[in-house]
């Protein structure tokens, strides 16, 4: 396992318990592991080392897309064109009947007039009754048991209940860029030299350009981008090496630009927050993490609050929450009491076609809106995630190790997070936790002396 992938930890102690007890107890049924995480973190990748450490054939099927129930459970043979299903024609390919049989994107499975084939993959996917999995087209129960199943999936919240709780979730986060690095290093320049033809006498990275690939050309939470990345600057030395030019080419950061164009990501954040109503905000998305910037202005006006950004619902409400705190705390921030009759404040939240929503931008947007009364700016090194509460509570969020992985991206130094989310640091790598500094608050009247400026 750790000669294909780097890290994840979690991952493989699972697969070697799993080994251990059926050395114990050799009879013992095959787990169902679900990977979640982002897409190229290498869940379909780890699906082929952990059969290939285990000795067993691979199958895998993408059931992204599926929407007829025939897929799983096959055809009746009275059918012109009639063909098992895609599980019993994986285990005929394979030859066996335990290989590891990976189902990929199981949370892009659909439904229609032809039946439901998330259903149809309980029977599949469930302990209790697979040793006995009937297919329509050959028609007598079929032993399922032996084999180890593993789905991956890129979000929980897609899956059906009843099928997830057949399955035991490992979630595999982003990479950090001390990971990326480690991992560009060990497995993707090897790997891309061997495939453009090129020995490590045509070419070489320093470890500063896969830094600058990693921080200027790619913002993701996998590896698949600075796999591409790396690949062209592979390409680029493969026409010099084809046009006969013999001598060693190593990339430095200034190089760059030659091969890859210019560059794609800047980090932005201290332009962004440098005057008072602009904070800065994390979020977890399907890919990983990202920052948000929340503006705040003011204008004299009788329409009060006005919210653009392609907020959802519970965004809108965190933001009525936020404003509704700071009125009731007005006299401490030194507002006047009559200011909220006499004007109107707009919050935007860029980039505006983007849709975004949840509870955990509450905290960002109470920030802004002090920011902008008090006239103080927001800390250009400070980001901050909680959910807010009209008695001025904040609440733990989730996706804490995708929020910091961020973070550290942006350039950021402090992030301030809920105190019941100390215990979510565990799963931070600890070159992130040294080089970062994390505050914990439980009140919103704690995180105002963190975030302004003085």
């Amino acid at each position: 396992l750790d000669e294909d992938h780097y890290d994840l930890e979690k991952v493989k102690k699972r697969i070697l318990e799993y080994l251990a007890v059926r050395k114990l107890k050799s009879d013992m049924k095959g787990p169902i592991l679900c990977f979640v995480g982002p897409p190229g973190v290498g869940k379909t990748s780890l699906g082929k080392s952990i059969a290939r450490a285990m000795d067993r054939k691979f199958i895998r099927i993408s059931l992204g897309g599926v929407r007829d129930e025939a897929e799983i459970r096959g055809h009746r043979r009275t059918y012109v064109g009639a063909l098992p299903g895609r599980i019993i024609q994986g285990i005929k390919k394979a030859g066996s009947n335990n290989p590891v049989f990976m189902i990929d994107e199981v949370d892009k499975i659909g439904m229609d007039f032809r039946g439901d084939p998330s259903s149809a993959l309980l029977e599949v996917l469930d302990p209790e009754q697979n040793y006995s999995f009937s297919d329509h087209y050959i028609d007598i129960a079929f032993d399922l048991s032996k084999v180890m199943f593993i789905t991956t999936a890129n979000v929980l919240e897609t899956i059906p209940p009843a099928l997830k709780d057949r399955m035991e979730v490992l979630e595999l986060p982003g990479y950090s860029e001390d990971e990326k690095m480690m991992i560009g290093k060990n497995f993707l320049i090897p790997r891309q030299l061997e495939e453009h033809g090129l020995s490590k006498d045509d070419l070489e990275f320093g470890e500063e350009a896969i830094s600058g690939i990693i921080n200027s050309y790619t913002r993701e939470a996998g590896v698949r981008n600075l796999e591409r990345e790396i690949a062209s600057v592979c390409r680029g030395v493969a026409k010099q090496v084809a046009e006969g030019k013999k001598e060693k080419v190593s990339v430095k950061t200034d190089m760059l630009h030659r091969f890859l164009g210019p560059v794609k990501f800047f980090p932005e954040v201290a332009e962004r927050t440098a005057e008072p109503g602009v904070a800065t905000g994390l979020a977890w998305t399907p890919t990983g993490g990202d920052i948000i910037f929340v503006e705040a202005t003011q204008m004299k006006g009788e329409k009060g609050l006005t919210l653009t950004g392609q907020l959802g619902d519970i965004m809108k409400e965190s933001a009525q929450a936020a404003l509704s705190y700071v009125r009731t705390k007005a006299k401490d921030l030194g507002v006047k009491e009559d200011f909220f009759e006499k004007a109107d404040i707009h919050i935007h939240v860029p980039a505006g076609a983007i849709p975004k929503d949840g509870p955990s931008a509450g905290l960002t947007l109470f920030i802004a809106l002090t920011s902008l009364l008090t006239g103080r700016p927001v800390r250009s090194d400070v980001a901050m995630t909680g959910e807010i509460t009209l008695r001025g509570l904040i609440l733990p969020v989730g996706g804490i190790k995708e929020k910091a992985l961020a973070a550290k991206r942006a350039g950021i130094g402090v992030i301030i997070l809920p105190q019941k989310n100390e215990k979510d640091l565990e799963e931070i790598p600890k070159s992130i936790k040294e080089e970062m500094k994390f505050e914990f608050v439980s009140k919103m009247d704690e995180v105002i002396s963190l975030a302004l400026e003085n």
